[in-house]
């Protein structure tokens, strides 16, 4: 199978999914649409790491362990967090860009 080709397993951990949630609530208490589309949004990029996850960059800062984590932006101001291990993409988390997150990624 050409490396192209490959297909990889997307598992959405729940911490990532509580945190869809926490932000879609927040969001939705000013917009219900906005609310829907980051919602499908994060599940359709999500989907996308099936295909080449490698094309997403390094998440990198000085309390983030080295090449462990990749990013992936969504709607402008959110994250997904992800590692791959063998064939499975694990999403850890989804942050705000806005805030400080580091403290999320520490060992």
């Amino acid at each position: 199978m050409d490396e192209a080709d490959k297909i990889y397993r997307v598992v959405i951990q729940t911490p990532a999914t509580e945190m869809l949630v926490q932000h879609a609530y927040f969001l939705a208490q000013v917009s219900e649409a906005a609310a829907d589309r980051l919602t499908d949004e994060f599940f359709a990029k999500a989907k996308s790491l099936e295909k080449i996850p490698e094309r997403c960059p390094w998440l990198s800062g000085y309390s983030i362990p080295e090449k462990k984590y990749r990013k992936l932006i969504l709607e402008g101001n959110y994250l997904l967090v992800f590692q791959i291990i063998g064939n499975t993409v694990l999403v850890d988390a989804m942050v705000d860009c806005r805030s400080e997150y580091s403290w999320l990624l520490q060992e």
